[in-house]
């Protein structure tokens, strides 16, 4: 089952920054680091003009992206870093299985590593499949199929989710959402105007018949090219990533009985009951109900030949990574190279580790945290969220743009944060999940529909609070509204970070701006149209509504005027709240950095003072290089702003920054104090 919950805002991999030699390592004894990586600051770019350059320069000029990389900074190598300690766990539960979970892992590992056997095989994992769709005789089995490409994680024309309902956050509710594209986005099929994205279009089609071809399907170009023009069809009529933004339009509340009235061609009866949706929810959300409605024109108008080939080509796309080396290499050719410019595939070994993270995440992490998390990073770090979180108390105290019955409300969601850190009080149950060491597909197959039904299971049944949506080994963070929950996984309390040899000022800039993120998030435009218990609810008044709007469009008009690339602009619609959150959690967390210091003067360390480490350490977190392909994915479909840009947009924001680097009118950084945005 696809995850479907719009409203948690994560902290995005593809916004990351190389990871650089220790400075703690280098410390004198008893003394502390300064966290910053002073080898990569370039003097010859002034701070006042292009803050990122200035301290990240030596890196950029010297760092190339590896081969197998779209794109390479401090998310991306904390990532590369666990991967030879997973490696570890895995092999040695291969070697040596303790438990029923580890003879799973190793098991599943095995399996992908068998690449003689995946080669010997061929296409014939999905054989059978692919002639029972070529067997469909009419459209009334597409219910059928498309509730089975749900269950087993295949792309179809929608899907679903399970989460709390939004208006009643006591209840697990069935959300129905649009899918069914091949692309990343909508825009590389109706943008016809930008050549880069035309030609990722025609490339895609030529994939598409590549891959078919390989299937064995002998009308490859005619099928690549109906496909293309039915994705194409299903395109115009999605919703764009700006339009998913709103949770209040996407919660769209209708009885199960009555939601085929959505699409009266399409048998939904037969669809929930395949899904097994059916009698297990009075009511269902449908996140996009135009979408719906305009599908069921769509299915009726497509010939039955095209929407066959469509669902073998989805089949086969799904399956590919696991397939012998011919789908793998095509595969990569086009996602891997023409959609991201990497130029090498992974290791084997790495993608066998992702894969087995993937089913087995919870009972891999709980190996991880035993060997790689000491217990005394949780307690730095949970020190660290409770002075944040003082923080923004006292900021909301502060606001002159908010009236005192609405910072109430604000200081009543605040206290009901929840804080998850490291890993899960309560570790995930696989007892029910088959893993078979010759049968690589099979396992992929089995894992994704145990996780449909862990899902599925909630329907009924009270809240999981206990409940992570990431792994341990995760180098990433994320607040989930519904919940009203802040969650740092293990694997990001990591330099540049989080540095525990290094003074408190990088660490506040780095891993306190991360925190203050995610608590901001709480308040951004998504996330303040939640109250404290995880429900839709407005808690504003008609003045507050006007000023924080005047403060966020005044914010999307910033953003929105960056370019990573000639002719592609970021969008600052899409990207508003995480620049909220990049904003808001930087100021919050330098607040939070002067409380630490308890009145006394931070020390001088590598000539540089207190407050100028601490934004350091904020762009050493955005350090990033990307590739251009990858950078067009990112500008279309990622509501993060490129790395350059969290660091430098966030600065011209925080009066701090022009105190501590002497910031003044005529230096390029420099926003004139009517022009900044301080919104918490």
């Amino acid at each position: 089952m696809k995850r479907h919950l719009l409203s948690a805002l994560t902290l995005g991999l593809l916004a990351g920054v190389c990871g650089f030699a220790n400075a703690a390592d280098k410390a004198p004894a008893g003394k502390a680091a300064s966290g910053i990586a002073i080898e990569y600051i370039d003097p010859s770019v002034r701070a006042q003009d292009d803050f990122f350059v200035h301290t990240n320069g030596k890196w950029l000029a010297t760092t190339e992206i590896p081969a197998d990389k779209s794109s390479w900074g401090a998310f991306h190598k904390l990532h590369e870093d666990t991967q030879p300690q997973l490696r570890k766990i895995i092999e040695d539960a291969a070697a040596s299985a303790k438990d029923a979970d580890q003879q799973r892992i190793g098991d599943f590992y095995a399996s992908f590593m068998d690449e003689a056997r995946v080669e010997q095989l061929g296409v014939a994992p999905i054989k059978d499949n692919l002639a029972k769709i070529a067997a469909i005789g009419d459209k009334k089995a597409l219910p059928q199929l498309f509730a089975e490409f749900n269950r087993h994680g295949v792309t179809a024309p929608f899907n679903l989710t399970i989460h709390q309902d939004n208006k009643d956050s006591t209840k697990y509710v069935v959300d129905f959402f649009q899918d069914g594209l091949g692309l990343p986005d909508r825009d590389y099929y109706l943008k016809k105007d930008d050549a880069k994205l035309a030609e990722a279009l025609a490339k895609y089609e030529l994939h598409v018949a590549k891959m078919l071809t390989l299937a064995g399907d002998a009308n490859a170009a005619v099928n690549a090219k109906a496909i293309v023009a039915f994705e194409t069809d299903i395109a115009k009529i999605q919703w764009s990533k700006v339009e998913l933004r709103d949770p209040v339009k996407a919660y769209n509340k209708y009885d199960t009985a009555k939601v085929g009235e959505l699409m009266p061609g399409f048998d939904w009866n037969a669809y929930l009951a395949a899904t097994g949706v059916q009698g297990k929810a009075t009511y269902v959300i449908v996140s996009q109900p135009t979408y719906f409605q305009a599908l069921d024109k769509v299915l009726a108008d497509t010939p039955l030949a095209t929407l066959k080939a469509y669902a073998q080509w989805q089949l086969i796309h799904d399956a590919a990574p696991y397939l012998s080396k011919a789908f793998v290499d095509e595969n990569f050719a086009f996602y891997g190279t023409t959609l991201s410019g990497a130029t090498e595939n992974r290791p084997r070994w790495k993608r066998a580790v992702s894969s087995t993270e993937a089913a087995l995440g919870e009972a891999i992490g709980k190996v991880y945290v035993q060997q790689h998390f000491p217990a005394e990073y949780k307690a730095r770090m949970e020190v660290l969220v409770k002075n944040l979180l003082t923080a923004f108390k006292q900021s909301i105290n502060t606001l002159d743009w908010m009236t005192p019955a609405t910072k109430k409300e604000a200081q009543t969601k605040l206290a009901k944060f929840t804080t998850k850190i490291g890993y899960p009080n309560k570790w995930r149950d696989y007892s029910a999940l088959t893993v078979k060491r010759d049968d690589l597909l099979g396992n992929v197959q089995r894992a994704n529909e145990f996780n449909y039904n862990k899902e599925l299971n909630k329907l009924g049944k009270p809240i999981d609070r206990d409940e992570w949506l990431m792994t341990p080994q995760t180098v990433n963070a994320y607040y989930n509204p519904e919940m009203n929950e802040i969650v740092f996984p293990a694997s990001i309390l990591q330099p540049p970070f989080f540095d525990p040899k290094a003074d408190d000022a990088v660490n506040y800039g780095a891993i306190g701006g991360v925190i203050g993120h995610e608590i901001s998030h709480g308040f951004d435009d998504q996330g303040a149209q939640y109250d404290g218990d995880g429900n839709l609810r407005d808690w504003w008044s008609p003045a507050d509504h006007k000023n924080f709007k005047a403060k966020t469009s005044q914010l999307v008009a910033q953003y929105g005027a960056y370019s990573p690339l000639p002719g592609y602009q970021v969008n600052g619609e899409l990207t508003l709240g995480e620049n909220i959150g990049d904003n808001s959690g930087l100021a919050v967390a330098y607040k939070a950095y002067k409380l630490s210091l308890k009145g006394k003067k931070a020390p001088v360390i590598d000539g540089l003072t207190g407050d100028q480490r601490f934004y350091m350490g904020w762009a050493q977190v955005w350090r990033m290089k990307m590739r251009e392909p990858a950078q067009i994915v990112q500008i279309k479909t990622d509501p993060h702003a490129p790395g350059q840009f969290r660091a430098n947009g966030t600065m011209r924001n925080q009066p701090g920054f022009y105190e501590a680097f002497k910031v003044k009118s005529g230096d390029k950084m420099f926003l004139a104090p009517k022009e900044r945005v301080i919104i918490w």
